[in-house]
């Protein structure tokens, strides 16, 4: 009875807030980038949420930086992953035409064209600037986007919350350990898709793909290169560019397009150095408060780029 009433309560707390992120959605981006300022100072001067952990993955990352370089891109990040975080929320709610005036496609000929050639394609990127935005490319673009999303544990009412924002401009939303499953149903289709994929997260433990990735050994799922290698289907990664506050601007990098002479594991590597290359020119605006690196690399298991 005990843990009955306590699920419940738990059940019912979670909606609670659900219902509260979903209220500020409604409110105007610039009255959430005030909240965003006062959300700012709350995080980084007072909780200090996840400072350890920041600055840890940053010095790991960065070792030649001094520790005045450190402070400087850790405020940096707390101000901007504040930002994304409201922007987030506003995705719930923002009409698509306001949302066309923040984030811009640069090149969508690149993904059009392959349509056109009677092609389907993998997207790969990375939590860098506002990925959540992003979710506007299935409206405008020929190809039916497939997102793949790691599924939220234990709260039913996050998750739906967050298909129903993600899943505004109808994508075909799967979660991610039935990616395997869903990419030999749509390759026996005659519909064209995009299967798009944020893989810079950290996977299991006895995972096989092994990179050193920004001076650490770093596990990565091994679904892009899979997909791609086993469909033969062009690779491309997506780079969202911060122009200023509330606009990005989305480019679309040709990876592989021809896997004749390629190896499976040339494309994780690939994508691992295009995503070096971006973070380091602005390393602020990537995701360092996720735990990343909590995993270690079995002895067993050799590094793919050596």
């Amino acid at each position: 009875m005990g843990n009955t009433n306590k699920n419940l309560f738990r059940q019912f707390f979670q909606k609670l807030v659900v219902v509260f992120l979903i209220s500020l959605s409604y409110l105007p981006l610039f009255i959430l980038y005030f909240l965003s300022d006062i959300f700012y100072i709350i995080i980084s001067k007072i909780i200090r949420y996840r400072k350890k952990v920041i600055i840890s993955n940053l010095k790991n990352s960065f070792p030649e930086k001094t520790d005045t370089e450190i402070k400087i891109i850790t405020r940096k990040f707390y101000r901007h992953f504040c930002d994304i975080f409201m922007e987030g929320l506003k995705i719930y709610s923002i009409s698509q035409k306001n949302l066309e005036k923040r984030i811009e496609f640069k090149d969508l000929k690149l993904l059009d064209g392959y349509f056109d050639q009677g092609k389907s394609v993998v997207i790969v990127g990375m939590h860098f600037n506002n990925w959540e935005w992003c979710s506007l490319l299935p409206g405008i673009m020929k190809h039916q986007l497939i997102a793949v999303y790691s599924p939220v544990r234990n709260n039913k009412a996050f998750e739906k919350y967050m298909l129903e924002g993600r899943g505004r401009y109808n994508p075909i939303m799967v979660p991610m350990d039935k990616t395997p499953r869903m990419v030999i149903e749509f390759s026996r289709q005659t519909t064209l898709q995009a299967i798009w994929l944020l893989s810079d997260q950290s996977p299991q433990p006895n995972t096989k793909s092994w990179i050193r990735f920004l001076n650490q050994e770093t596990a990565f799922f091994s679904g892009p290169e899979k997909i791609a290698f086993r469909t033969k289907q062009p690779i491309v990664f997506e780079y969202v560019k911060k122009i200023s506050r509330g606009k990005y601007e989305v480019y679309h990098i040709p990876l592989f397009e021809n896997y004749e002479q390629v190896e499976s594991k040339d494309i994780l590597i690939a994508y691992a150095r295009m995503m070096e290359k971006i973070i380091r020119e602005k390393p602020e605006y990537y995701l360092w408060s996720h735990r990343r690196w909590k995993h270690k690399r079995p002895e067993n298991v050799k590094l793919l780029d050596e």
